[in-house]
Order: C-alpha cells, then structure tokens, then sequence
C-alpha cells in the first residue's frame, strides 16, 4: 500500500473516528527525559478507552462496514487488547460477534473483553494459530473477521494516534513503538514519515518474541515459535500475507530488541514515576528508548505507552 494513500486514509479514519475515542495526552516525562538526556514525551495510549490505542483501529474498521456486514456478526482473534476494542465497538454499534483468544491470554484483559460485552473463546497458544483459526470460523459462519493489523482499516485507524502527535509536538525527531504484527508502526509511522521524512521511527520488540525484527533480517516473514513475555500485547507470529511487513520495511527507521528484564525495569520506572498502569508492550517501547537514548540527547523523542492492561498477578511478579 502506498505511503501517501495510507496517509490520506489516515486522516479520513481521524475524522471518521474522532466523535468515538479520546484524544490521548502527550506528556512530558521528567523522569525519562533525566534519564535518557533526551526530551521524552510519553503518548498516553493507557487512558484511552479500553485501556489501548487498539480502539482507535476498531473503531474505522466497523464504522467503515456496510451495515449489512455488520449485522452478519464479527470475529477477532486476540492477545486481549484488540479484543477488547472490538467488543466495545460492537457494543456502540449493536454488533454481534465472538473474540477468541490464546491460552493464557492476560486475565485482565480477559475481564476487559467480557467487561465491554464480548463472548470469549480460547483457540491455540500462539496469536498466529488464534487468527487462522478465527478466519476459518468466520468463513465458514458467514461473519466478518477483524484483523487486528492485517487490514488497511484498522492500520489507518492505528494511525490517528499518530495524527494527534503531530498536533501536539510539532517536532518530533523520534518515536519508539512496540511492535507486533506491525497496525501501530505502519499507521503511525506512515503518516508521521509523510508530514515530516527526518523522523527517526524505532520499532521495539521483546527478544522472546522478536518475528517482525527477524522478518525483516531474512527479508520474508518467518515461522518463529514465541517464548512467554510480559509484552503479551506483541506476542506471536505473522500472517504469511500481512500487508504491515513491507510498511515496516518502508517506513522503519531502527529495530531494537529488550530483555524481559529491561520490559519489568521499565515498567517499575513507569509506575514510580508517573503514578499509572502500564502493560508489557509499552514498557518495550520505553526500555527501546533507554537502549537507544545516547543517539537522541537534547532531542523531542515520543514513546507511545500503548496500553495499561496488566494482570495483577503480572504486577505482583514485576514489582
């Protein structure tokens, strides 16, 4: 797809969406910004509703269906977030549907998805195998499947995080963002790389789990088996065709990859500092920015904190 149509489409699902979600803080970080050298500003995607940027893509995808789409019912395949997003979404606009789920999927997002009204199904143990799974059954059912990032809606969707950031920051020199199957990067990075080409944008990913930094190593998408991470949110394999592969491979800049223990070390920072929640994936996107910050001292650096659902249980172990 290209940059400028993504970019376009970007702004259209901005419009579209806009009555629907909150527009998320961008807030400086004292901490950080000590910690790195760099001036951080941290894009608050924990307080949107549902607790993730994930919205944000459910939302264009369902309000971009015909009715008729909608009233044959949806399916989402899930690590939780993007599950909860659909729920809520098919909640506002009367939609029916099921989101099914790995085992072992974060129990708090679990709650999440039932909170805003989904009936929930556990399918496999890798994200992958939940989403071949939730195609077959949403063919053979006559419903609507939902990507959560192989799909051209829910990237641009993705993106309005990135169309707030402009408005708020006009210079960015850099952004960090997690990064699994690739919706929030491709988005985001799409359209901040059309406004302003100097940005440098860095996908993060958990060594346990790394598939699009390796991907775009070998040049294809690899079959890679993913060991447990607190950055459930980024677990998982690649559809084979997933259109956000060739979009990361255009629009990203720098891959960098975190420990399990640099994820826990950056979310106990987080916590301490600013008095809020935040999940696995986003804590990879701000131990990508303490592993990078000696290229950014003295600059406008953003780290999308992408989400806030953490079990306690997860909490518990980290603190």
């Amino acid at each position: 797809m290209r940059q400028d149509l993504l970019s376009a489409n970007v702004v259209l699902a901005a419009n579209r969406i806009a009555p629907y979600i909150c527009e998320t803080l961008l807030d400086h970080s004292p901490f950080f910004s000590e910690l790195t050298g760099a001036n951080v500003f941290l894009k608050l995607e924990n307080l949107q509703f549902t607790g993730s940027f994930k919205l944000r893509g459910a939302f264009n995808k369902l309000l971009s269906m015909t009715s008729e789409q909608r009233a044959a019912g949806c399916v989402a395949a899930s690590s939780g977030n993007h599950g909860a997003a659909v729920a809520f979404v098919m909640s506002k606009l009367d939609t029916k549907g099921v989101i099914f789920v790995p085992e072992g999927t974060s129990t708090a997002k679990v709650e999440t998805i039932k909170n805003a009204g989904g009936k929930v199904q556990f399918i496999g143990t890798d994200g992958l195998d939940t989403e071949k799974f939730a195609r077959k059954y949403a063919a053979e059912n006559g419903m609507y499947y939902l990507s959560p990032y192989n799909d051209e809606d829910v990237i641009a969707g993705q993106g309005t995080c990135g169309v707030e950031i402009a408005k708020q920051l006009p210079q960015v020199d850099a952004i960090f963002i997690a990064v699994g199957g690739g919706g929030l990067i491709s988005g985001v990075g799409s359209f901040l790389k059309l406004i302003n080409p100097s940005i440098s944008v860095v996908a993060c990913q958990p060594a346990a789990s790394a598939v699009m930094t390796e991907s775009v190593k070998a040049g294809e998408i690899l079959e890679l088996q993913s060991k447990p991470t607190l950055s459930d949110g980024t677990a998982g394999g690649i559809e084979a065709d997933a259109i956000t592969f060739d979009i990361c491979r255009t629009v990203t800049d720098d891959y960098v990859v975190v420990s399990e223990d640099q994820i826990a070390e950056a979310i106990r920072q987080f916590i301490d500092a600013h008095h809020m929640l935040a999940e696995g994936a986003a804590g990879v996107a701000l131990a990508g920015l303490k592993l990078r910050a000696d290229k950014y001292e003295g600059k406008n650096v953003v780290v999308i904190v992408c989400g806030g659902n953490i079990s306690k249980e997860t909490l518990k172990k980290i603190i």
